[in-house]
């Protein structure tokens, strides 16, 4: 058997320069959040199966990376014909993160503001921004039912992302606000049935790939009444630019949709507005989906101008902590896309990452005198307490070759240090 030296597919080996770039932006996001009150916690890497197969991940639940049973355990799945799996890679880490709350409590604060960063993996097709183990991170508010739950995350989020692309002049960024309810009261009035919300929900969510005729071709093709049909894709022909969601959702009824949600909507989007400033576009997008069916109001989704994919998307997700403890508690959260904010930056910093410091190489030839040693790492000392990154190794035979991969590496002070 002969080995593989490249990763498995949709897995990144992480370079030196890779890693000091990626340290930076984690450091910007913990420090933002940090500020608004967020906690940092940890989830483990695998979580039961049945907790990530519960209908709650949506199209993620089909790119689950499954853990087989072990042992004896194995053996008698594979004799029953029963489930080879007891547990799995976790896909996201809002489904860890309602368990983690339902066994923790009450050792935490009400409202909890958490902060999670770790791996996760899906079995999806790799492209540009998307692979099959990336870091998220997330915030989440647990325990707060108020609109100022979603308005404190929006503008933490808002506030974390003007900070990693103010670094590379990137301004301008659009935050797409709905509510899940908006999406089954238009679904409800076109006259869809409750049980084919989700199927008519993934295919708006194609709205942007496949257009207006798209979505009603494949609503058409997957069985749908044409009257309805047609109903329903007249109501995302009225959307305009900048349309709020109390005059969008005006012509809904109170059967279909409670007269409260727009107007909570439009008051999340107006407080985040005024907070976030220059540079970031607030919008009600009525067509916005989110793939997780554990939504149950507020949705949002961050996108750059220049990307076709977004870089951050949440919601509010009421129901799922419940599940696991029995009582409902409110949850709301953000999932920012660590891996494409990477990319983003990636495109504009050509040159690669440098943080600022002043790197100095010092290079002992092979004739130094071992017992004159220490005046070489006494030096080094020195510099880095004066604020300075220093490496001290053996002058190679090809010293060219060698200084050209430390100035790669940002290495501006390289000094040669010879025998007298």
């Amino acid at each position: 058997m002969s080995y593989i030296s490249t990763p498995v597919k949709g897995m990144n080996d992480m370079l030196p320069a890779d890693m000091r770039l990626r340290e930076h932006v984690l450091s910007m996001i913990k420090s933002t959040y940090a500020s608004y009150g967020f906690s940092q916690i940890e989830t483990p890497a695998m979580e039961h199966i049945e907790n990530l197969s519960g209908k709650d991940g949506g199209e993620n639940e089909k790119l689950i990376f499954k853990v087989l049973k072990r042992g004896a355990e194995l053996e008698r799945a594979l004799q029953s014909g029963s489930e080879l799996a007891d547990s799995g890679l976790r896909y996201d880490l809002t489904v860890p993160l309602a368990r983690f709350y339902a066994n923790n409590a009450a050792k935490l604060p009400t409202p909890f503001k958490a902060l999670q960063i770790g791996n996760v993996w899906r079995a999806d097709r790799p492209q540009k921004g998307r692979f099959r183990q990336f870091t998220q991170c997330d915030i989440d508010i647990l325990g707060d039912e108020s609109v100022l739950a979603e308005i404190e995350l929006i503008t933490a989020t808002c506030a974390m992302l003007k900070k990693i692309f103010s670094e590379i002049s990137v301004s301008g960024f659009t935050v797409h606000v709905n509510d899940r309810r908006i999406l089954k009261g238009m679904a409800a009035s076109a006259g869809f049935a409750p049980e084919a919300y989700d199927e008519v929900f993934i295919t708006l969510d194609k709205l942007d790939k496949i257009g207006l005729d798209g979505v009603r071709a494949a609503l058409l093709e997957e069985g749908h009444a044409p009257e309805v049909v047609e109903r329903y894709t007249a109501q995302l022909s009225s959307i305009s630019p900048d349309i709020s969601a109390a005059s969008f959702c005006v012509a809904l009824s109170p059967e279909h949709l409670p007269p409260e949600v727009p107007q909570q909507l439009d008051d999340i989007l107006r407080a985040a507005a005024a907070i976030t400033g220059a540079g970031v576009h607030l919008i009600f997008d009525p067509t916005l989906v989110r793939g997780m069916s554990y939504y149950t109001g507020t949705i949002f989704e961050v996108t750059v101008d220049g990307y076709s994919f977004s870089v951050a998307g949440g919601g509010r997700y009421d129901d799922m902590i419940g599940k696991f403890s029995g009582q409902k508690v409110p949850a709301c959260g953000f999932s920012i896309g660590f891996e494409r904010i990477i990319t983003v930056l990636s495109d504009h910093l050509k040159a690669g990452y440098s943080d600022g410091t002043e790197r100095v190489a010092l290079l002992v030839d092979r004739r130094f005198p071992s017992g004159r040693l220490t005046e070489v790492f006494r030096q080094a000392a020195e510099l880095r307490a004066a604020g300075k990154t220093v490496t001290v190794q053996p002058l190679k035979k090809n010293a060219k070759f060698q200084i050209d991969r430390l100035c790669e590496e940002g290495y501006t002070d390289i000094r040669r240090i010879y025998a007298d």
